[in-house]
């Protein structure tokens, strides 16, 4: 995947002119290279992070030049979301990385389906290293694991893919499933139909006697 970009010479507050124009300024930095200032269009920006995400190498065109990178960081619009800079970093081919990889929980739980459990994910990612063209764009946790309460699914079930080394423990819950709380709340005692009845009509009649009261006067 491949984005174009430009070298920009505009710093600070001056930098709000290029997104006005549908430019995001970046930064490509990396080990042991220099710095590039950059400005890249916010639309192709979009699409190419939709695709690759934060751990797929991508490549940066600027000119004639192409750098191997990922995206590093993304900084939004507090309000809109909108990104507002991007932080890219280049990378060696043959250096190994940490990245961290997201994971997608797929399956359904026979312990959710059959018992009522209640999944509770303790982790969203997983930090790995490997080399840039080895590094997975997901890993995924299979739920049907889960097929009693108290089961749960550790970093050490997740297979790593070949090249991937997991930078976590592999005794670390992944997803738990856990008993449904049940709140027993005290029920208000009803109250008796009678009594209610009676009250109401004693009401009534003491209405009455004052409307007819104020009425002699």
């Amino acid at each position: 995947m491949d984005l174009q970009a430009q070298e920009r010479n505009v710093f600070g507050n001056r930098v709000n002119a290029l997104r006005r124009e549908g430019m995001i300024p970046a930064e490509l930095y990396g080990h042991g290279v220099p710095n590039l200032h950059l400005s890249v269009v916010a639309k192709e920006f979009g699409k190419l992070y939709a695709a690759a995400g934060e751990n797929t190498v991508i490549t940066i065109e600027v000119g004639k030049q192409k750098f191997p990178a990922i995206i590093h960081h993304v900084d939004r619009h507090y309000l809109s979301g909108d990104p507002q800079h991007v932080d890219f970093y280049q990378v060696k081919m043959d250096e190994k990385i940490t990245a961290r990889i997201p994971l997608e929980f797929v399956g359904e739980s026979p312990a959710v389906r059959e018992k009522g459990a209640v999944i509770n994910r303790s982790m969203t990612e997983i930090e790995v290293e490997a080399l840039p063209n080895d590094l997975p764009h997901l890993l995924k946790v299979d739920l049907t694991a889960l097929d009693d309460i108290d089961k749960t699914i550790y970093v050490r079930d997740i297979t790593a893919p070949k090249g991937v080394t997991f930078l976590v423990e592999g005794d670390t819950a992944v997803a738990t499933a856990t008993a449904p709380r049940v709140e027993e709340e005290e029920a208000a005692p009803a109250a008796d139909v009678s009594t209610v009845k009676v009250e109401a009509e004693e009401k009534v009649a003491e209405r009455a006697a004052n409307k007819a009261e104020s009425e002699e006067k």
